[in-house]
């Protein structure tokens, strides 16, 4: 106990220098140099539901025993690599190409004696090449959060455009066209470890093409527009 109050100040005195330097390396946080450096590259995976806008024919009622078509989104997933340029200390451009596996149901009802509903499943295999802005804040120790917008092109390579129509009503399908363009916003957060960073986005996409291809069927021929509707949460990792 004597050596303990004789020595007190020495043991205090580096104690207090060792929370000193540790606080100063929580402070300035793992990749200290990432905002300066020019090019980055990674790799994400995300989980996408894949949705239409429905714009019905002009003359709906016509059809009269068709009432109502609904879009049903389903759950894909996504796989893409990671570029990004460094514009601006907070600004950079990210191109992010990535293959998408994605579903969605048209639901079309029928009413008559009884309610009768007809499904037309939509399976499609995107290759995406999204071009975004990203507009991220000062960072805190290691964590930073980003907003991000631009535009996409995309590829489907399962699309059935030039598929024979068939004269089964059971067996028609509905068929788009095999390429889109769309615009795009989303927002994300970043967290610095000391080899890599992670980030967790969330983003909303929106076709600007009308995918719908008329064939004369009754499937066609009641929709006038659709038009893919994205949304897309990814964990992405850059060195």
């Amino acid at each position: 106990m004597k050596l303990f109050s004789k020595y007190r100040f020495a043991l205090l005195l580096i104690l207090v220098t060792h929370l000193s330097i540790a606080q100063e390396r929580y402070d300035r946080g793992y990749l200290q140099n990432y905002y300066n450096e020019k090019l980055h590259f990674g790799f994400t995976i995300g989980v996408n539901k894949t949705n239409f806008l429905i714009t019905n024919a002009a003359h709906f009622e016509r059809f009269d025993s068709l009432k109502t078509i609904l879009s049903n989104p389903k759950t894909g997933f996504n796989l893409g690599i990671v570029s990004e340029l460094r514009l601006h200390e907070y600004i950079t451009l990210r191109f992010v190409p990535n293959l998408s596996f994605a579903e969605r149901n048209l639901q079309f009802y029928f009413e008559g004696k009884d309610t009768i509903t007809k499904i037309k499943k939509i399976e499609s295999t995107f290759l995406n090449f999204p071009l975004d802005f990203k507009l991220r804040s000062k960072r805190v120790n290691n964590f930073g959060a980003y907003i991000i917008t631009g535009g996409s092109y995309s590829l489907d390579l399962a699309s059935k455009s030039k598929s024979q129509t068939s004269t089964n009503t059971n067996e028609q399908i509905v068929k788009l066209k095999r390429d889109d363009f769309s615009y795009e916003f989303g927002f994300g957060a970043e967290f610095y470890l000391e080899y890599f960073k992670f980030s967790i986005e969330g983003k909303m996409s929106k076709g600007v093409k009308n995918l719908l291809i008329k064939d004369g069927t009754i499937y066609s021929n009641s929709i006038d527009k659709l038009n893919s509707k994205v949304f897309l949460i990814s964990i992405t990792f850059e060195g």
